[in-house]
């Protein structure tokens, strides 16, 4: 019963199947029968979670299980306290509020891997990394989110969910897990 960790890479579909050509985990992931624990979006990288427990599945997708998710977002602009302050205190998006449990700068990340195509660069615009929790996720929670305080998302990674991280995986790389070992490991975290 595998717990599969992959580093996702970027323009890859959550999924095993796509019905427009575009590439998907089956590229990368072998195990059999396991599926994606939420999603990430297809111009997002970073780390997914499958399984082939649907309880395990449940326990972390659901938002009353309150199982934080930490991104790193590389934003045009430079982030004020002020606009850090706004995240976590809440921001209103058209499908209601939503708020970060924690937003802070960060230095950009060490053995951040570069990203094809890379990232349009201007010259006369600045730009930082911020990192950020949730505890819920909705679509394209993180890029509307920080739009609304004016620090468009420029590149967006999750690194952890709940206490699995990125460990160094490279994109489209797997580290894999039985769900026994993923159930000890969520228990010990909360």
């Amino acid at each position: 019963m595998p717990f599969v960790l992959l580093n996702k890479p970027y323009r890859v579909m959550s999924q095993f199947r796509d019905d427009q050509g575009r590439r998907t985990l089956a590229e990368f992931v072998t195990e059999k029968d396991v599926y994606a624990v939420g999603r990430l979006d297809f111009d997002s990288e970073g780390l997914l979670v499958l399984t082939d427990d649907g309880r395990l599945q449940a326990r972390i997708s659901r938002p009353k299980s309150k199982i934080v998710k930490k991104y790193w977002a590389q934003v045009e602009g430079s982030a004020t306290p002020a606009q850090l302050e706004e995240l976590q205190h809440g921001v209103t998006l058209r499908d209601g509020p939503a708020s970060a449990r924690f937003a802070r700068l960060i230095d950009t990340p060490a053995g951040l891997w570069p990203r094809d195509p890379p990232i349009r660069h201007r010259v006369n615009v600045p730009d930082c990394w911020i990192e950020i929790g949730l505890a819920e996720g909705r679509n394209r929670q993180i890029r509307r989110m920080t739009a609304a305080v004016g620090l468009p998302t420029l590149r967006l990674i999750r690194q952890s969910v709940g206490p699995w991280s990125l460990g160094g995986l490279k994109p489209g790389e797997t580290r894999v897990i039985d769900n026994d070992t993923a159930w000890e490991e969520l228990r010990a975290r909360n």
